[in-house]
C-alpha cells in the first residue's frame, strides 16, 4: 500500500495547465509508480512549466538548448534540490499538448504517460540501449495500465466505421 504521507510536491506556473489538476494526476501517477516499483517512497517534486523554462533547464543541465517533453532530476542535481527527495519532474506545456495532438490522445493521457516515465528515470531505469528500452517500456505500461491509460507504445486499435 502506498504510503499518502510521502509528499508530491507540484507547482504549475503555466496557462496552458490551467483546468487541469495537475496535483491530482501526479499523485495518481506516483501512487501508480510506487505500488508497482515499491521504490519511490520520498517526497517527489514535479513542475507544470512551459516549452521556455524546459528549455533553459535544458540547457542548464543537460547542455541542449532546446525544450523537450520532460526532464529528470536527481536529488541535488534539480530544479528544487532537497535532502531526502527523489528528485524533480518538470513537463512542457507546449511540448507536451503538441506531441498529444499528434498522437490522438488527451494530453492527461499524454501527461501520465511522461510522469511515469521520469519516475522511472529517477528510481534508475533508462533507455540508451535496446535492452534497456523494452525493459523501461514494459514497466510504463504496466504502470500507466493500473491507471487506465493504454500502453503508449502500441499503435492505436483502428475503429471500424
Amino acid at each position: 500500500m502506498t504510503d499518502h504521507a510521502t509528499s508530491v510536491d507540484v507547482r504549475a506556473d503555466c496557462p496552458g495547465w490551467r483546468g487541469f489538476d495537475c496535483e491530482a494526476l501526479a499523485r495518481r501517477c506516483f501512487d501508480a509508480a510506487e505500488a508497482a516499483e515499491g521504490t519511490l517512497k520520498r517526497p517527489l517534486c514535479v513542475l507544470f512549466t512551459d516549452n521556455a523554462a524546459v528549455a533553459k533547464l535544458n540547457a542548464q543541465y543537460r547542455g541542449q538548448d532546446r525544450p523537450t517533453n520532460v526532464l529528470s532530476f536527481a536529488p541535488g542535481d534539480g530544479i528544487w534540490p532537497g535532502h531526502g527527495y527523489l528528485g524533480d519532474i518538470a513537463l512542457a506545456f507546449e511540448t507536451c499538448r503538441d506531441e498529444a495532438a499528434a498522437k490522438n490522445i488527451s494530453l492527461e493521457r499524454h501527461a501520465a504517460h511522461l510522469l511515469v516515465h521520469g519516475m522511472l528515470h529517477l528510481i534508475g531505469y533508462y533507455h540508451e540501449t535496446d535492452e534497456q528500452a523494452a525493459v523501461m517500456e514494459r514497466r510504463e505500461a504496466a504502470i500507466l495500465a493500473g491507471l487506465g491509460v493504454a500502453d503508449p507504445y502500441q499503435p492505436p486499435l483502428e475503429r471500424k466505421a
